[in-house]
């Protein structure tokens, strides 16, 4: 009796706890519904607006499949902002088979900066160099080939209105505190901005033509592009530069000489690890 009382009490437990497991499942479960029912009204929403929001945060969702495809959908919205959004949630997300549709949208749309700056910004996410070649293009006004900009692009990148559309997201890291507002306001160049933020994602490109760039951007008219241009340099973990920012220690502005000293107190530092380390390998040869 008491064993089939002990095997009663076991088959409780076991039943007790599978309910409860059940139970935070069906909670868990109920509570991705109710988001998705949310998110899914915005991403059909009338107001492009609305979409736009909706679809920019698909990129929090990196372990969802339904993300990417819905991202993918986005794509061929026929409003900018929403398919600009889109481009940016698929570089969040890494989404490889995207590539080609997003160089096609680059390609097809390249009078419009807002959708040209997603396309190029979710390239670089996506590890394809054409994405720092427009970033180029806005830092030093020509493309890599040589040829100019057009004057409608030139104007697009100079206009307020339009830089303004990009969100903050798109202010380089150095005023990343400041709205759009109060960074305008920091400079008279409309151009600084997408020229500064430019700089800013051309980091990790390894284009010798960019290097050059970014050394002129270092001496440009706007202290806000000079910041960007040697924090850049200095990320670039390039010491041969350092003669090139010993200049900028003497800036009129406070931001870039101490942006620059620390750039070069960084790639020094580097420069000396690098000769400690051939000196080590040297010493180690002749043993």
């Amino acid at each position: 009796m008491e064993k089939t009382n002990t095997i009663c009490i076991r088959v409780l437990s076991l039943l007790f706890l599978l309910l409860t497991v059940v139970q935070c499942v069906y909670a868990h479960d109920a509570r991705q519904q109710a988001a998705w029912a949310v998110l899914n009204i915005g991403l059909t929403d009338r107001s492009s607006g609305e979409r736009a929001l909706a679809v920019g945060v698909l990129g929090l969702l990196a372990n969802d499949p339904q993300a990417p495809q819905l991202a993918m959908h986005a794509l061929d919205d026929p409003k900018p902002e929403v398919m600009a959004a889109a481009a940016d949630a698929i570089g969040q997300l890494k989404y490889q088979p995207a590539r080609s549709k997003i160089k096609e949208i680059l390609h097809s749309n390249d009078e419009d900066p807002v959708i040209v700056l997603a396309c190029a910004r979710a390239l670089v996410e996506l590890g394809d160099e054409e994405g720092y070649a427009v970033y180029y293009a806005i830092l030093t006004g020509e493309r890599k080939s040589g040829l100019s900009l057009t004057e409608r692009q030139k104007k697009e990148i100079k206009d307020p209105k339009k830089m303004a559309e990009l969100g903050s997201s798109f202010i380089p890291i150095p005023f990343a505190g400041l709205g759009y507002g109060a960074f305008k306001a920091l400079t008279r160049d409309d151009a600084s901005p997408a020229q500064a933020a430019a700089a800013k994602m051309l980091i990790k490109d390894p284009d010798p033509k960019t290097k050059e760039a970014l050394i002129n951007a270092s001496r440009h008219k706007s202290w806000t592009v000079r910041v960007a241009a040697v924090d850049s340099l200095a990320r670039r973990d390039d010491p041969s530069v350092i003669s090139e920012l010993e200049p900028r220690l003497s800036d009129d502005k406070v931001a870039v000489r101490y942006t620059a000293a620390a750039a070069i107190i960084r790639l020094a530092e580097l420069q000396n690890t690098s000769a400690d380390l051939r000196h080590r390998a040297a010493a180690a040869s002749l043993k």
